[in-house]
């Protein structure tokens, strides 16, 4: 990942371990967020806990929150097939990148 200045923010798409589910995400520290959503609370009602998306499968980086926060949004109103071309697009054989980021 490139590093320019302070400021890095990242979309990414989580997916579950049959990668049924897709939950899409921003934040500005990817591999701490990726931490927290591969340890819940205990009782956590969260969708990716409960729908145990853990997998990161695509991510983008951004340098302004609010071209990071439209493009989640923008992806969030994509219909799944658009969302499965985005990812394979990026990461053809849906590879799970927990352990690169």
């Amino acid at each position: 990942m490139k590093t320019k200045g302070t400021h890095n923010y990242f979309v990414y798409i989580l997916t579950n371990k049959n990668k049924t589910v897709l939950y899409t995400g921003v934040t500005n520290n990817l591999k701490q967020r990726l931490y927290y959503h591969n340890n819940p609370l205990p009782f956590s009602k969260s969708f990716t806990a409960k729908y145990k998306c853990f997998y990161l499968i695509y991510f983008e980086q951004f340098y302004e929150i609010d071209t990071a926060i439209k493009r989640e949004k923008q992806i969030k109103g994509y219909r799944r097939e658009k969302k499965e071309a985005l990812i394979s697009g990026f990461n053809a054989n849906w590879e799970f990148l927990n352990d690169t980021v």
